[in-house]
């Protein structure tokens, strides 16, 4: 410091690609994905704050590292083991690697707030507060203390219907078709036969590298006292196993997310869970490429399929109001690489004329300012001309809404249970038929 005005060094550039930072006792705790696409943990000392000289706290593995936070006791890492979230800890000063901390429930938590910012831990105080949840268990907020005990505070009460009995969630990974392995997760009653009658969703989104984490729904929680199964798979276009998993399902590499999706369907085929006139596909947005594709490439595989606000038309994508933030994720038609890329992920595109198509369901906000009502009313059109099934092509518009985003509890809650009733009539369960 020079005449009371600090003296700046700059620690960490952009190309160190470091995405969490925390800090104790004149160091910092890095989460990096620089030469490790599922990320590190780097200690970096800012006495010589030099990365190639930084510490390796928790090494690249399968295990793709999610955040770190520090507290007075230790450094805690948040990682992620398939679909589910681990936590781990290491003493500050301590050598070796860290130790997990057994968590009451296997599910999904966050150690930093992605919209606030805010820490679980405190560098003066020893242990972390994590809002844990589940499949099938609602969140409720933990302390984990120094010694690696864990107890519920109780801040959060205990709803009638936050931890049903008899729900199970079982992790699977799934052989898709060039080997990668693909997680689900499945969840139904503890009772339900595996004798592939069970009416079974099938969900996705797979794009802009979001992961799907254990959390718990109540209308979910309808779907399975209904007999239904749950389930729930992150295809590559997801980051559930980090970049490169994400890349992997992105422009060019798009179909590797919907060909996991069907090794997905198959699976749930294939052990039981399910068969192909009970097997029904979900996914939102982004996910309507995943659930459009999957369906105009195995239309016999399903009965039933929901896009919800779907993006359908991705050549015509990137015209609209909403269209050039797009262009990074799924590319732009105006160079030949990416309109080969657009074209192969385009549902519309694909629906052929003579086809016995699944039945389908597109619901949209007419106002919807990201996907465009059209991408659904066209697809709509199209699929009516083309189908020689006989099932229903039903459109559900919502005038009073967009893309999801503000409707009011009563219109979620009343799209819901229409998705799941046509689901179910589709299934041919018994008091969902005409």
């Amino acid at each position: 410091m020079l005449a009371g005005k600090p003296a700046w060094k700059r620690v960490l550039r952009p190309s160190d690609e470091v995405t969490g930072i925390a800090y104790f006792d004149d160091t910092l705790y890095l989460v990096s994905h620089q030469g490790a696409p599922r990320s590190q943990v780097l200690a970096l000392r800012l006495g010589e704050p030099d990365l190639r000289r930084a510490e390796v706290v928790m090494p690249a593995s399968d295990r793709v590292v999610v955040n770190v936070a520090a507290a007075s006791d230790a450094v805690y890492i948040e990682a992620r083991d398939g679909n589910i979230k681990r936590l781990y800890k290491r003493p500050h000063g301590a050598t070796g690697a860290p130790v997990e901390v057994k968590l009451p429930l296997e599910g999904s938590f966050a150690l930093v707030d992605d919209e606030s910012g805010s820490s679980a831990a405190h560098p003066r105080l020893p242990g972390v507060l994590i809002d844990l949840q589940s499949w099938n268990a609602a969140r409720q907020v933990y302390e984990v203390a120094a010694d690696g005990s864990v107890r519920n505070t109780g801040l959060q009460p205990t709803g009638p219907y936050d931890q049903p009995a008899g729900i199970v969630a079982t992790e699977v990974k799934v052989k898709s078709h060039d080997g990668a392995m693909v997680p689900m997760s499945i969840i139904h009653r503890a009772d339900i036969q595996l004798d592939g009658r069970n009416p079974t969703i099938l969900y996705g989104y797979a794009s802009y590298g979001s992961t799907e984490e254990p959390f718990y729904s109540v209308s979910r929680l309808a779907w399975l006292d209904a007999g239904g199964v749950y389930a729930i798979a992150n295809p590559r276009g997801s980051s559930v196993y980090g970049e490169e998993w994400y890349r992997a399902g992105f422009q060019s590499t798009k179909p590797n997310s919907w060909k996991d999706f069907i090794a997905c369907a198959e699976y749930l085929i294939a052990q039981k869970y399910t068969a192909p006139a009970k097997l029904g596909i979900f996914g939102g947005s982004a996910g309507g490429i995943l659930v459009g594709m999957a369906m105009v490439e195995r239309p016999e595989l399903f009965a039933a399929v929901v896009p919800a606000v779907g993006a359908l038309d991705m050549l015509r994508m990137e015209d609209t109001a909403n269209g050039v933030p797009n262009i990074p994720e799924f590319g732009s038609y105006k160079t030949e690489a990416g309109f080969k890329s657009l074209l192969a992920m385009s549902p519309y595109a694909h629906i052929k004329p003579g086809t016995a198509y699944p039945a389908v369901l597109l619901t949209h906000g007419v106002n919807d300012p990201r996907v465009e009502v059209w991408a659904s009313t066209k697809t709509a059109a199209r699929l009516m001309a083309a189908t020689t099934s006989g099932k229903p092509v039903l459109l559900r518009l919502e005038y009073d809404a967009g893309h999801g985003v503000g409707s009011t509890k009563k219109q979620q809650l009343e799209e819901r249970a229409d998705i799941l009733s046509f689901f179910l009539w589709q299934m041919g369960v018994a008091g969902y038929q005409p």
